[in-house]
């Protein structure tokens, strides 16, 4: 669910194995998160995050506002490279801010 070659990949496209606050997460580092919360200004124990698909697990604050993990969750697709109204308005402006995000879908898209 979510993986393309061992990484794990975010609704959005974000890969979440390449996030600090996963890193920090699983490697139990308060040190680093520490450092996380105060470059994002947030809370140290909002660092906590087991990464967006991952249902069960901690997930950093946003997870549970965030749009496009709403809309691919209700659509029950893998991520957005999978969703039949790719590339939705939503993603479109996300990606705006996250390029590197949409290289990743798209690469899932060719592939």
């Amino acid at each position: 669910m979510g993986l393309l070659m061992n990484r794990m990949i975010a609704f959005c496209g974000i890969n979440c194995s390449d996030c600090k606050a996963l890193v920090a997460t699983k490697e139990n580092d308060d040190a680093k998160k520490t450092a996380i919360a105060e470059e994002w200004k947030i809370k140290p124990e909002e660092v906590d995050c087991h990464g967006c698909i991952d249902r069960s697990g901690r997930h950093i604050n946003y997870w549970s506002t965030c749009e496009i993990r709403k809309c691919g969750t209700e659509k029950e697709v893998e991520n957005c490279a999978h969703c039949i109204d790719y590339a939705c308005e939503k993603l479109g402006k996300f990606h705006e801010r996250a390029p590197k995000a949409k290289e990743t879908l798209e690469e899932i898209r060719k592939g």
